[in-house]
């Protein structure tokens, strides 16, 4: 509608049409007059480019997914690698299938890259003792003295996930190999 005086008069002439001729029934709370860009539906949010209308997900839905994800790579979960590789994998083809047709790939870019910081964190904190990170680092590609010398870092899981050392030996191509699914790749795959 053009107004919204426009879109009340719209309201009130489709409810009795909607109740009567469909028998279906109308929430009054819920329904209402209000800007495209103002409404949630189905965890969806609408918005106009170039004069057509768009979807994006809510940013509630963004929150919700970001702290499924968190709980997901949460370091104390106490989970082997396959159970959380197998959780994760399910959680991020169900969330990227069910918003597949909102733009949402450079959101996807976004959280992939903290997503990958989180996984680090994950495998980093289960190689637990600094012999098995020196020798990991080693298995990676790292020179002996530089793997030695930040297997013995006391800096914080997090803060050593996005260490420049973590994102040369655990890189995107890795992750793959070792079975975790991208969210920007996986929604690539399934919009094409």
């Amino acid at each position: 509608c053009k107004s919204k005086r426009s879109a009340g008069r719209t309201l009130r002439n489709i409810i009795p049409f909607i109740e009567d001729k469909l028998f279906l029934k109308v929430n009054r709370e819920k329904t209402n007059v209000s800007h495209v860009s103002k409404i949630k539906f189905l965890g969806h949010t609408f918005y106009r480019s170039h004069g057509k209308g768009r979807l994006r997900a809510h940013p509630t839905s963004i929150r919700k997914m970001k702290q499924r994800l968190k709980q997901l790579t949460s370091r104390n979960k106490g989970w082997g690698e396959n159970e959380r590789k197998k959780e994760l994998n399910h959680y991020v083809r169900g969330w990227v299938n069910y918003f597949k047709m909102a733009d949402i790939k450079s959101l996807l870019r976004n959280i992939d890259r903290w997503y990958r910081r989180r996984l680090r964190m994950c495998i980093w904190k289960q190689w637990k003792r600094i012999r098995t990170k020196g020798k990991m680092l080693i298995k990676l590609g790292l020179n002996k003295w530089k793997a030695w010398e930040y297997a013995n870092t006391r800096k914080s899981y997090w803060h050593t996930a996005n260490s420049f050392i973590l994102k040369r030996t655990i890189t995107i191509h890795r992750l793959r190999q070792a079975g975790y699914t991208s969210l920007l790749d996986y929604y690539l795959k399934v919009r094409t």
